[in-house]
């Protein structure tokens, strides 16, 4: 498996429907399309907010991350059916953690939804603490974060 790297222009489709796929299950559950089902996935490849892993062509992971004040927003990590429970959702987290680190930020944080439980049980063992929950796009969403430890 390749390291994330950020995706390209021509992969906006591909991107698009990795992320679809994955959130697919979630729709029964949730009682609408979450949200990165609707995302503009050019946008944020142009923006260079969109990373992939691929393999021999095929995208198999996706993140979409972006800087702002209170530190590295992971809006979206997503696994292609097919790789989901490889380890490439931690490996993603990881990379998010890592490019946080780079960019000079101190804490990453996230959301998700109030019924995605394995999704927060999974921050939680990753060290993400909730902060707050909140109604936001229709959406009710858990916010979590993890402080970055410094290094000497």
């Amino acid at each position: 498996m390749n390291a994330p790297r950020l995706a390209r222009p021509e992969e906006a489709a591909a991107l698009r429907d990795l992320v679809r796929a994955a959130y697919a299950p979630w729709v029964p559950l949730v009682g609408r399309e979450p949200g990165p089902m609707g995302d503009d996935y050019a946008a944020r490849i142009a923006t260079g907010q969109a990373w992939v892993v691929e393999q021999d062509g095929v995208l198999l992971g996706a993140l979409i991350i972006e800087d702002t004040t209170t530190g590295l927003l992971v809006d979206n990590v997503a696994v292609a059916r097919d790789a989901q429970g490889t380890g490439l959702g931690r490996a993603l987290m990881a990379f998010a953690e890592a490019e946080a680190a780079r960019r000079g930020h101190r804490r990453v944080w996230l959301y998700t939804h109030e019924k995605m439980t394995t999704n927060i049980a999974l921050y939680e063992r990753l060290g993400f603490v909730e902060t707050h929950r909140a109604e936001q796009s229709g959406f009710a969403r858990v916010f979590m974060a993890k402080a970055l430890i410094a290094s000497a």
